[in-house]
């Protein structure tokens, strides 16, 4: 039996084995996990359990939330993809939402990371100083 330690280095390798340009290949994804699934290795079905965990955490990383309390025009969702392309890298995908319940401002969460400032948010710093 691996150790569970062992398990995540050796999936982090195979992670970086199937990055392209930064993001996974999915036909490298999928080599990677018929090989290690069919070669009957020790420990192959943990290693696989962190190799998907991490693919998804990837693959979080990818995607971009914006939302606004008014929807935005086209010239500053076009600026605030910029920037986020920037910051993250090429091939972000971004979506645009429409909530009302932020009262004003933009949230905008990638991944783990959440830019939140909207005035509910800071309603809400208020309300827990007090």
């Amino acid at each position: 039996m691996k150790s569970n330690n062992q398990a995540k280095r050796e999936a982090k390798q195979l992670l970086r084995i199937c990055l392209v340009n930064r993001w996974p290949d999915e036909k490298r994804v999928r080599q990677v996990t018929e090989y290690i699934s069919t070669t009957g290795r020790r420990g192959a079905a943990i290693i696989l359990k962190h190799f998907w965990r991490l693919l998804r955490l990837r693959e979080a990383k990818r995607i971009a939330v914006i939302e606004s309390a008014m929807p935005l025009p086209a010239d500053l969702r076009g600026t605030l993809v910029e920037g986020l392309a920037h910051r993250y890298g090429p091939g972000l995908i971004t979506t645009f939402a429409h909530r009302p319940v932020l009262i004003g401002g933009v949230r905008i969460q990638v991944g783990c990371d959440v830019y939140d400032g909207s005035v509910r948010a800071g309603l809400a710093a208020l309300d827990k100083s007090f």
